[in-house]
């Protein structure tokens, strides 16, 4: 099988997806706190299993596991562990204040590689990291 087509020029977007214990209660997290929405979504035995979320150019896959039955599957500690997921946007801080005044516990922002960089811990663990472009000085804290 020939094909002239690069991987490089193949690939157009990458998309997290992550296995949760709770879709109800990610589903508040990343849509009322993080203003997420749900762009598709699949439905097995009557409750929501997998869904797509978008913010801006950005999207990730969620997919509650099953504690019993067919492909059912425990994990053996907490599922975010270990992960850390940025996110590139315009104004990193103007993320921050919105999300704090939602009452979501976030990171303080700071600098570091001249980027604003702020960021949440998801209700299983994973880390998501908000980062903006800055001329401010490296390791600058930002105050209120």
């Amino acid at each position: 099988m020939a094909t002239d087509t690069k991987i490089k020029s193949n690939v157009s977007q990458v998309v997290p997806f992550l296995m949760i214990t709770d879709m109800e209660r990610s589903l508040l997290f990343y849509t009322n706190g993080l203003g997420f929405e749900m762009t598709n979504k699949w439905i097995d035995e009557g409750r929501l299993r997998w869904c797509w979320l978008q913010l801006g150019a950005a999207a990730l896959m969620l997919q509650e596991i099953k504690k019993e039955g067919h492909d059912s599957w425990i994990p053996g500690g907490q599922m975010g562990i270990g992960v850390s997921i940025y996110f590139i946007c315009e104004d990193a801080l103007a993320i921050y204040k919105e999300i704090k005044s939602k009452g979501i516990q976030a990171k303080k922002p700071f600098v570091g590689n001249s980027m604003w960089v702020t960021g949440v811990s998801d209700p299983d663990g994973y880390e998501l990291f908000f980062e903006s472009p800055t001329n401010e000085a490296e390791e600058t804290v930002f105050s209120e």
